[in-house]
């Protein structure tokens, strides 16, 4: 529960970001307009991307853990070219939920909810 709610949080900041920026572009304040429209569209679609992983993951769903996965692994390369650049509380906050959810997917209760691994298990007797 805690990785579906890390994950939504996730999708909830990128919505935010990109919105943010679509605020600038449209208010005139955007330096550079086709790079903030690209900025806008990457950060819609990780939105919408781990918005559809976290109800995967929440409804048990294997294809779920990849893109969330995938995701933690980036936001950890970003969070940790952010920190060499300045320690700041967004990067520090970025690294520690990247960790938690990577982690947390990996977790045996995660993996078995998302495979059936229950379920599927042969039962000795």
């Amino acid at each position: 529960m805690v990785v579906c709610v890390l994950t939504f949080l996730e999708a909830a900041v990128a919505a935010g970001f990109g919105v943010a920026w679509a605020v600038d572009l449209v208010a005139g304040e955007a330096v550079l307009a086709a790079a903030s429209v690209f900025l806008v569209l990457v950060a819609l679609g990780v939105a919408l991307l781990l918005t559809a992983a976290g109800r995967g993951l929440w409804r048990g769903r294997r294809w779920a853990r990849s893109p969330v996965m995938m995701w933690q692994v980036l936001l950890v390369v970003l969070a940790v070219g952010w920190l060499g650049a300045e320690v700041s509380p967004g990067a520090v906050a970025a690294l520690v939920v990247a960790l938690v959810v990577g982690v947390g997917l990996l977790l045996p209760p995660v993996v078995a909810a998302t495979t059936g691994a229950d379920e599927a298990a042969p039962t000795r007797t």
